[in-house]
C-alpha cells in the first residue's frame, strides 16, 4: 500500500532533471530490443517462406499485426493516461462496482485534485499503467499459448509417421482389405468404439472427454480415418501413394493461422472480464 500511495502522490523527476546518460542508455537498451525482434521475425518469416510454409507465414504476419496493434496501445494510454487522471466522478460513483471489498475510506489517502472536490478520478495514472500491463500481458499470452498448441500437435502427430509408413505395406493392403469383413463390428475399429454407450450422446461424450487425455488417437483411429478419407476423396489407386499425415499436418497449420489473432470476440470478452469481476457489492 506504501508503493501505491507514493506512486500517486510523490512527485516524480522530469526528462530535463534526468541525466542525458540515463535516457542515452534507456533508448539504446530498447533499440537494441527491438532491432533484435525485428530481425528475428524477419528471418523466421524468410525461412517459413523457402520451407513452403505458407500458412505458418501468413499466421507468422497476424503475429506482426498484433504487436503493430499493442504497440498502438501502448502509446495511446500513455497519451491519454494524463488527461484521463484529472476526470472527476462523484464519490458514490467510484466507490461502486470494485473487483475486492475495500475500505470505502481508502480513497482518502490519495492526494489528487478530484478530493479537493470531494470527488474521486476517474481512473488514476497508476491504474491506467496496470492495464495497460494486463492487455500487454492478455495478447502476449495468447500468441503463447496458439504456438505451443501448434508444437504440441506437430509433436503428437509425429508418432502417427510409423502408422501412415505401415499403411503403404503388403500386409497392411491384405489384413485391411474391405472385403474381409461383412460388418462394422468385426473390424478393430468398431470393436474398440461400438459399445453400449456409443448409443448414449451423455456417455458418449463422457468417454471421449476423458479419453482425449491418454488415448485420444490410436493406431486403428489413425488408419481408419486415413482409409475413410482416401474413399471419399481419391481413387483406390491412389489411396497406397496419398500420404495422410502430411495432408493433417498441413490442415493443422492452416487452422492455426485462423486461431494465432486475436479477434475482436476476445478483446470484447476481455472487457466483460473487466465488467463483470466484482466483489458482488455494486455499492
Amino acid at each position: 500500500m506504501a508503493s501505491t500511495s507514493c506512486i500517486t502522490t510523490c512527485d516524480e523527476r522530469p526528462l530535463d532533471e534526468t541525466p542525458t546518460w540515463a535516457v542515452a542508455m534507456v533508448c539504446f537498451v530498447l533499440v537494441i530490443i527491438s532491432l533484435f525482434i525485428e530481425q528475428l521475425i524477419h528471418h523466421l518469416g524468410e525461412w517459413l517462406w523457402k520451407k513452403q510454409k505458407r500458412p505458418l507465414y501468413e499466421a507468422l504476419e497476424k503475429i506482426k499485426s498484433e504487436l503493430m496493434l499493442l504497440g498502438f496501445i501502448s502509446l495511446f494510454l500513455t497519451v491519454v493516461q494524463d488527461p484521463v487522471s484529472k476526470i472527476c466522478i462523484p464519490r458514490s460513483v467510484g466507490r461502486s462496482w470494485h473487483p475486492c471489498d475495500i475500505n470505502k475510506h481508502i480513497d482518502d489517502q490519495y492526494l489528487d485534485p478530484c478530493r479537493i472536490k470531494g470527488k474521486l478520478q476517474f481512473a488514476s495514472k497508476y491504474a491506467i499503467h496496470q492495464l495497460h500491463i494486463f492487455i500487454f500481458v492478455l495478447a502476449v499470452a495468447h500468441v503463447l499459448y496458439c504456438i505451443t498448441t501448434l508444437g504440441i500437435g506437430k509433436l503428437r502427430m509425429r508418432t502417427w509417421r510409423a502408422w501412415e509408413d505401415e499403411s503403404k505395406t503388403i500386409e497392411y493392403q491384405f489384413y485391411n482389405d474391405p472385403e474381409r469383413f461383412r460388418f462394422t463390428r468385426e473390424t478393430s475399429f468398431g470393436r474398440k468404439h461400438l459399445h453400449f454407450w456409443s448409443n448414449s450422446p451423455i456417455l458418449l461424450w463422457i468417454v471421449c472427454f476423458f479419453r482425449q487425455f491418454y488415448a485420444s488417437v490410436e493406431k486403428v483411429d489413425y488408419l481408419t480415418l486415413r482409409h475413410g478419407f482416401a474413399m471419399a476423396h481419391l481413387a483406390p489407386q491412389q489411396e497406397k501413394n496419398f500420404d495422410f499425415q502430411l495432408y493433417i499436418n498441413r490442415a493443422l497449420e492452416e487452422d492455426f493461422t485462423d486461431v494465432v489473432g486475436i479477434s475482436p470476440v476476445l478483446w470484447m470478452f476481455a472487457v466483460l472480464y473487466f465488467l463483470t469481476t466484482t466483489n458482488g457489492k455494486l455499492h
